[in-house]
């Protein structure tokens, strides 16, 4: 079941969920608004011919800042990582969708191409993996609204959350956009 308004205020009141800072106007009649962080990780020009999922690829992105009320321009086809503004936690007992705007969506950004499942036992920062569909460059903005979180009840609590031990976890607790680590599964 897909949590309403009310109820995402509740589990925001008493904790369950946290979303921090939670702005105003955030909460919609069902899901949460989140901003996209002035952290961007881009992908630098290599001479690699392919990426290798094997190995630690850190040397092909590098971190770059949005300044104040300056637009950092994404490509048509171009593809660089961000990040959310809000930590995010999930308890035991739900699951969030991350999905983007509408509005943004028609004009060709994607905000992820398939991680938009947040497990329960979550603790972080999105990253949200950006790409322009669109046949012109499209602008991107710290603080922006960029996305919207919607939660759903389990049938019974997670025994296992995102961050244990066993589930080798890769991003739990992160701040800041983060590139693939694929390669630790190898």
């Amino acid at each position: 079941m897909v949590l309403s308004d009310r109820t995402i205020r509740k589990e925001i009141e008493s904790n369950r969920i946290v979303i921090d800072p939670l702005g105003d106007n955030c909460i919609q009649p069902a899901s949460v608004d989140v901003h996209l962080d002035s952290h961007l990780l881009l992908f630098r020009g290599s001479r690699q011919a392919y990426i290798d999922i094997r190995k630690d690829q850190s040397n092909l992105t590098e971190m770059f800042e949005i300044k104040d009320d300056e637009p950092f321009m994404l490509h048509p086809n171009e593809f660089v990582l961000g990040s959310t503004v809000e930590f995010i936690g999930i308890p035991d007992d739900l699951v969030s969708r991350l999905e983007g705007k509408s509005s943004l969506g028609r004009v060709g950004l994607l905000i992820h191409s398939t991680a938009g499942y947040v497990d329960p036992g979550w603790q972080g920062r999105l990253t949200l993996e950006l790409s322009n569909v669109a046949n012109l460059p499209v602008t991107l903005y710290a603080g922006m609204k960029i996305g919207q979180l919607s939660f759903a009840r389990l049938s019974t609590p997670a025994e296992n959350l995102y961050g244990s031990e066993n589930l080798n976890s890769k991003y739990q607790g992160q701040t800041l956009p983060t590139a693939s680590r694929m390669y630790s599964e190898f």
